[in-house]
């Protein structure tokens, strides 16, 4: 039977089947690859007491760092978190001090004083104790492990102005061309940097969320200079705090774990957070101190 439908051509239309697989992609995706891990705390083995070299002695040395690391807590619970407390090891024995390195590993904090004197800093795996050498024209001159919430040494050097003494003021004629914001992001500086108090909260300028042009990162980074300190501290990610010209004013950057900035800041304080241990850092280092000794000299 003929009907008007019978004389229509076919319409080149393929009929495809749709739902989960039958879609096919030109190119494969591409995912930011995951973090793999991260450091975790892991307990030195030093094996039983008879089988250190010089036992006693080595046993004395721990028990004087473990002594400092006891006393650093309780001045920071007593409200002194500056009073550090040393244990000199330039008169211990080789064999002794190479115990020590043994035990106290390396943590996530690291920091390097430039100078006339430089000074190589490394926190423990114990936080809040700290390994440091100073160098006079290459020779060592201390070297000391110190418990303490931040290195003494850290603190003077980052209370302590460049000569001579820099200065944040600009004036309209020393305004780069393409300079937006550097002018009031300094003049907040400054007025933030003369009216802190020791004891006050830290101050942070997030330069990550302003619109900021190359030649305003250029005309800050002139301006505040450079310091002598350079800490890194490194965790889920890195933290790279470096010092200006400015006593008590750091710049702090953040990297993700792909070392790519996440975060950049300018930070007016005594010392940055990423920088500090805890008073619970110390009671947990404490803790995990005694736990090393016992199991390896056994209790009195």
């Amino acid at each position: 039977m003929t009907t008007p439908y019978s004389k229509l051509k076919p319409l080149p239309i393929p009929v495809a089947v749709v739902g989960p697989g039958s879609q096919f992609e030109d190119e494969a995706l591409q995912y930011m690859s995951m973090p793999q891990g991260m450091s975790t705390y892991q307990p030195p083995r030093l094996g039983a007491w008879h089988e250190l070299p010089a036992a006693s002695s080595a046993r004395e040395l721990l028990d004087r760092v473990f002594e400092a690391l006891a006393a650093a807590r309780e001045s920071v619970l007593a409200g002194q978190a500056g009073a550090g407390v040393r244990v000199d090891l330039r008169a211990c024995a080789a064999a002794d001090r190479r115990l020590l390195d043994q035990l106290l590993g390396e943590g996530e904090v690291s920091a390097r004083i430039e100078g006339p004197r430089t000074a190589d800093i490394q926190e423990t795996v114990f936080a809040g104790l700290w390994r440091v050498a100073v160098f006079e024209d290459g020779r060592l001159v201390e070297d000391y492990v110190e418990a303490a919430c931040v290195p003494t040494l850290l603190r003077a050097v980052a209370a302590r102005p460049l000569e001579p003494p820099a200065s944040l003021d600009l004036t309209a004629a020393e305004v780069p061309p393409s300079v937006m914001n550097a002018p009031s992001i300094l003049t907040e500086l400054a007025d933030v940097l003369r009216l802190r108090r020791a004891d006050g909260p830290a101050h942070v300028v997030n330069l990550t969320l302003l619109p900021l042009s190359p030649e305003d990162i250029a005309c800050l980074e002139q301006r505040l200079g450079r310091g002598p300190l350079t800490i890194l501290s490194r965790g889920y990610g890195n933290c790279r705090v470096t010092s200006t010209a400015i006593p008590h004013c750091w710049r702090v950057v953040y990297y993700n774990s792909q070392d790519a900035i996440i975060l950049d800041t300018i930070e007016v304080s005594a010392m940055p957070d990423a920088v500090c241990a805890a008073a619970e850092d110390l009671a947990d280092s404490v803790g995990r101190f005694a736990e090393v000794l016992a199991s390896s000299f056994g209790t009195d």
